[in-house]
């Protein structure tokens, strides 16, 4: 979801850290600023990847708001986590890049409700070093703990898919689509 000014991305965490986060506003220690933090903007891939927040260390889903600039900011600095002949002209150049950036960027297969992957992808973004700082000093604007929300959709879901949140495709400036590979992200994407 995303509107003039922000973007949803979603992140599962412990309590410890979902809590201080939502509590703060931002995020605030337990939450570690040394390691890579995958955000995710699509609802279902999250779902999948937290169990509906039922994994250990995943048992609260929060919804960020990120400020649209910043999330911007960083799929314009993001390189592929894998080496794609397409998008780079040697294996030498993916890796400088990547040795140079903070961000990485995965595409993986949407998910249905039950979890059964979808012909088109979704896209996770690593964020580390000056971006993670950046994330989390100026690119969040709220954060909030939607857990309960995650639990009763899930439990209704399967039968009423009018509960989902409503997400639409997100518009990339060609040259960011071009740098991300989202130019034709199919089932093979």
């Amino acid at each position: 979801m995303f509107d003039d000014t922000a973007v949803t991305v979603y992140q599962a965490y412990g309590a410890e850290i979902a809590e201080a986060a939502v509590a703060a506003g931002r995020f605030v220690p337990p939450f570690s600023l040394g390691r890579m933090t995958w955000i995710k903007p699509s609802f279902l891939w999250m779902m999948y990847r937290c169990g509906w927040a039922t994994k250990p260390g995943q048992e609260h889903v929060l919804a960020i708001q990120m400020k649209r600039s910043g999330f911007e900011e960083a799929l314009a600095a993001g390189v592929l986590s894998h080496f794609d002949a397409s998008q780079y002209s040697s294996e030498s150049e993916w890796k400088r890049r990547l040795a140079e950036s903070p961000v990485r960027v995965q595409w993986d297969p949407e998910r249905t409700v039950t979890g059964a992957p979808l012909p088109h992808r979704s896209l996770q973004v690593g964020l580390a070093g000056w971006a993670t700082r950046r994330y989390v000093d100026e690119w969040v604007v709220g954060v909030t703990d939607i857990t309960e929300m995650v639990h009763e959709i899930h439990y209704s879901a399967a039968t009423n898919a009018s509960v989902l949140p409503k997400e639409r495709e997100y518009p990339l400036q060609l040259g960011t689509a071009a740098v991300l590979g989202a130019t034709d992200l199919g089932a093979d994407g």
